[in-house]
């Protein structure tokens, strides 16, 4: 439909005349073809009468974030969609440290998520990055994960229950502060990665863990690709449980190993880190320099907590590092086997070579997730499109070494229509069966996911 005075009367009257806008920019996404309505509920039952307002009407709805994601999960296809805005929905609902759970709503920051349980010497594994602007809701909707999600689980692994807003506009609780519950179909789990294309999720319950005392990061230098996942598989053999095992390539390390807060560093570099207590901790340190010992150039391995602190900031830095040095980058999101990590490492490189574009990657190794980088000059229309189609052999790859075409960011639009490369046709069916199912007029964020 296309919007008018009255029927933006109607929104305004859900949520407040202050709460609605129209715009042609969703974050920091151009809306597509024209200009988008935004409405920024107050509450869940605020939600579920604007998703209702919606089926209503047959009109598409975008929900949106902190609007990090990398994508294109938030974006706007639609000018006549209305893009559901859940920044104030920011309240932390219940916080019970003594048993180890917390409930919040989808708007509430994930440093806001991670600082409040700090404060009570407890811990929320997954880290999305951006913590700032990333929001609890869109990192259960991407199922995020990070560093450390190779010990502790991606955040699906941490959510025991979510409050949705389901077609045509029903407000749900699925789960909730138990730990436990197959009493019904895992609607919970469907929900967690859906990427806003099956519901809206307001508020999540989630269970914590007692923070560890200690965390002890090893970094090693190696002088090529296959020497350095050799490493990582030995970590692996050695039955050693880091917490976190990360990788940069060696055109990552020219690009941002400049910047390395233990001195200038090249080369392959492989960033693992124990944590627990301090004994137990200090013990897996141990047992991972050994292990990252063999071949490696250099090892480093600071224990005071400014200079731990002052490497996973560099780490989390990368991405600009890499950027920098072109002044644009398409990066894409694929995981495989981790006995393939190196197969796909150099193919990256490889592929990049085809389309004469300059590539890199770093990612989480003991996952086999890798974010695989073409690096471009800034405004040139010609390397983007060869980039486009250098991502497209990259998806093909990540097939045929066993492995997908997304680990940790989604499909969102950027990658929508692809599953069809990973999966059989009756897999893909299924898994438009299922958003027929929960959204029969197709209008939960169109155009992504399926």
């Amino acid at each position: 439909m296309t919007f008018s005075v009255g029927t933006v009367d109607e929104l305004e009257g859900i949520v407040g005349a202050a709460h609605v806008r129209r715009d042609t920019v969703v974050g920091d996404v151009a809306v597509a073809g024209g200009a988008a309505t935004l409405v920024a509920p107050g509450s869940a039952e605020e939600v579920a009468d604007v998703v209702a307002w919606c089926y209503d009407h047959d009109v598409a709805m975008v929900p949106v974030g902190g609007r990090s994601g990398l994508a294109g999960g938030a974006a706007v296809l639609d000018p006549d969609a209305v893009a559901i805005a859940l920044d104030r929905l920011d309240a932390v609902r219940s916080f019970e440290p003594e048993l180890w759970r917390m409930e919040a709503e989808a708007g509430v920051t994930t440093h806001t998520v991670a600082r409040r349980a700090r404060e009570s010497g407890l811990y929320l594994p997954p880290d999305p990055g951006a913590p700032e602007q990333s929001h609890l809701g869109g990192m259960i909707a991407t199922n995020a994960g990070g560093p450390h999600a190779f010990k502790y689980g991606v955040t699906g692994d941490w959510v025991t229950g979510v409050e949705a807003v389901l077609a045509p506009g029903e407000l749900v609780r699925l789960g909730g502060p138990v730990r436990k519950d197959v009493a019904g179909y895992d609607l919970r789990g469907l929900l967690v990665g859906s990427e806003g294309t099956l519901g809206v999720i307001t508020a999540a319950w989630l269970r914590l863990v007692p923070a560890p005392e200690v965390q002890l990061p090893v970094v090693a230098a190696y002088r090529g690709t296959r020497a350095g996942c050799a490493a990582v598989l030995r970590v692996l053999a050695a039955g050693i449980l880091p917490a976190a095992i990360e990788f940069l390539d060696v055109p990552t390390m020219d690009a941002a190993g400049g910047a390395f807060p233990g001195g200038p560093l090249r080369g392959f570099v492989v960033l693992a880190e124990a944590d627990g207590s301090a004994a137990e901790a200090a013990r897996v340190r141990d047992e991972l320099r050994e292990a990252l010992a063999e071949g490696a150039e250099r090892i480093h391995a600071p224990q005071q907590l400014g200079a731990v602190r002052d490497l996973w900031r560099w780490r989390e830095g990368v991405s600009l590092g890499v950027t920098a040095a072109r002044g644009a980058k398409l990066s894409e999101d694929i995981a495989v086997p981790v006995d393939r990590l190196a197969d796909a490492i150099e193919e990256t490189v490889a592929i990049g070579a085809r389309h004469d574009l300059d590539a890199c990657s770093w990612g989480h190794a003991g996952d086999g997730n890798i974010h695989a980088t073409f690096m471009l000059d800034a405004g040139d229309a010609d390397q983007r499109a060869r980039a486009d189609a250098a991502a497209g052999e990259l998806f093909d790859l990540a097939v045929a070494l066993g492995g997908t075409i997304s680990g940790e960011h989604g499909i969102g639009v950027l990658k929508a229509g692809r599953l069809a490369q990973q999966w059989a046709p009756a897999a893909v069916a299924a898994q438009q069966a299922v958003k027929a199912a929960l959204d029969p007029k197709g209008l939960l964020n169109p155009g992504k996911k399926v």
